[in-house]
């Protein structure tokens, strides 16, 4: 079976195998660089040689003498030892050898083309002749008027090139190795660190945990959206795109950019963690959390989990009615008694026409009958919803008026039943028992009016900006149970609609709503 390796031998191998390759790199380059240094030094130096030799008067007039060799021999040999060259040749326009380090060769003709410097150019390369292969210069050497009459020839041989590029070698493999050991120190030093920094954990199992956050983030059915310390998304999971509505992972966006301001941004930008706190992502009703993400103790960023309380809000609102009409029954429950006597009294009178006469006029006034709203409504869904409220309005003490100039000649849609709903509650909270509520309710091609009105306390100017505002409500604290909702809704409605709401003063003396929602573009009419 093949050995799995661990990250870190993996890291630390291909750390090092990366040193090595770099460092043998760097020194065959600077190995090179060496050589044509060296090479370059020789160089400047054979031809600096070369041409004091062509230039020495004694050089330049020992070729009129009957013997130049015994004259230029001995000044050669001198420059040779002096300056370190391998040899240092003289010769006349045939090649015949002035000068030479073996003293036997003087007089014979040189091996090599000696045409280029008796052309009157300056030659340096590789050449092999009667001593080997080496590197040369040849310069020309002139009389008095300027004819070329020789040839000065210095040259050192490849051996001795090597061999001094050799003595450099082991100081520069010093100063590779160390490099290469201080390169695998830090290899080392960076594998243990990206180790801890990953807990020790294997790829497959970085891999796996991964996989399993994502499954868990994803498949639970509360929303979580995480935000960084620069204000960027690094979370939302599928839950927390559908409350949110989003179409696309808004992952690295701004978090300005996708959560609203005055709600989940605001939380997300707030000093201090939150539990349960309602907001609104649209027209949906949420239950957020906010708790600061920390990292060895340092904020790194806020993590925001999301409940759709749209439903229970609902039916927490139910429940508030029904408790108050519980209230109501049981303070009305004395009243009740004292009909029941009276009836019965009538009927031992044997009055019973009396009875029920009496009976009619203390049970069903100030109802709403289906009959009623059968000829305006063509809305059976806002019908509904009107006889409903209506009764719950009626166990409540509150007198439900429904205008007669109301004319509904097409469905209104479930945004008029979301205006209307919220609107006739907080209408038959404010008017109370006692009081009454006037509703009129018109729909036509263009699109839906509703108004509202109560004879309650009302609202004040200055209140009046803000009742829309999320959280903000006009109920006693004894009610507010899931209150400062309704108008929040009914404004997002609205403003979704591109329709407007009026609040004023209504007739009854209390407050008036009066909202307008255009029917939507591309709406069948």
């Amino acid at each position: 079976m093949r050995r799995s390796f661990s990250l870190g031998v993996y890291l630390l191998a291909l750390q090092v195998i990366i040193v090595l390759v770099t460092t043998c790199t760097a020194g065959l380059l600077a190995a090179k660089l060496q050589s044509d240094r060296i090479r370059e030094a020789y160089k400047d130096r054979m031809l600096s040689v070369a041409e004091s030799v062509a230039r020495l008067p004694s050089v330049i007039d020992a070729f009129d003498t009957p013997r130049p060799a015994e004259i230029i021999q001995p000044l050669a040999e001198v420059l040779r030892k002096a300056s370190g060259v391998t040899y240092v040749v003289v010769t006349d326009r045939d090649g015949i050898r002035y000068a030479h380090p073996d003293p036997g060769r003087i007089g014979q003709k040189v091996s090599t083309d000696p045409s280029s410097p008796l052309s009157g150019q300056v030659f340096v390369g590789t050449e092999t002749g009667t001593l080997g292969t080496s590197l040369r210069a040849k310069v020309p050497i002139r009389a008095a008027d300027g004819t070329v009459i020789g040839i000065a020839s210095v040259g050192i041989l490849e051996t001795q090139l090597s061999s001094d590029f050799a003595d450099d070698l082991p100081e520069l493999i010093g100063w590779l190795a160390a490099a290469a050991l201080i390169g695998s120190l830090g290899a080392a030093l960076v594998t243990r660190t990206v180790r801890r920094r990953t807990f020790r954990l294997e790829p497959a199992e970085i891999g796996q945990l991964l996989e399993t956050r994502d499954a868990m983030l994803h498949g639970i059915r509360e929303g979580v959206v995480a935000v960084d310390d620069r204000e960027h998304l690094v979370l939302v999971n599928d839950e927390a795109m559908r409350l949110l509505d989003l179409r696309e992972d808004p992952t690295g966006r701004p978090a300005a950019q996708v959560l609203e301001r005055g709600g989940l941004l605001d939380l997300a930008r707030g000093a201090e963690d939150m539990a349960d706190r309602l907001v609104l992502a649209g027209e949906r009703v949420l239950v957020a959390n906010r708790m600061t993400a920390k990292s060895q103790g340092r904020p790194v960023g806020v993590v925001l989990t999301l409940r759709d309380r749209t439903e229970l809000h609902d039916a927490l609102r139910e429940l508030d009615g029904q408790r108050t009409i519980t209230e109501v029954l049981r303070t009305q429950a004395h009243e009740f008694s004292n009909h029941l006597h009276v009836i019965s009294g009538l009927l031992e009178l044997e009055r019973p026409a009396d009875a029920v006469r009496y009976i009619e006029r203390v049970g069903g006034a100030g109802s709403l009958s289906s009959a009623t709203v059968d000829g305006a409504m063509a809305d059976p869904e806002l019908a509904a919803l009107l006889l409903a409220k209506a009764g719950t309005a009626h166990e409540l003490g509150v007198t439900f008026q429904f205008s007669p100039d109301s004319s509904v000649t097409r469905e209104a849609g479930d945004d008029a039943l979301t205006v209307l709903g919220n609107l006739i509650d907080n209408a038959v909270d404010a008017a109370g028992a006692g009081g009454t509520v006037h509703v009129l309710v018109s729909s036509d091609d263009d699109g839906a009016r509703i108004l509202v009105e109560d004879d309650g306390p009302g609202i004040e100017e200055s209140q009046r900006g803000r009742i829309f505002t999320l959280g903000v409500t006009t109920k006693q604290p004894r009610r507010t149970h899931g209150r400062g909702i309704g108008l929040a809704l009914v404004s997002r409605v609205v403003t979704r609609r591109d329709g407007h709401v009026d609040i004023g003063e209504s007739e009854l003396g209390g407050a008036s709503f009066d909202v307008w929602l255009p029917t939507p573009v591309g709406a069948d009419a």
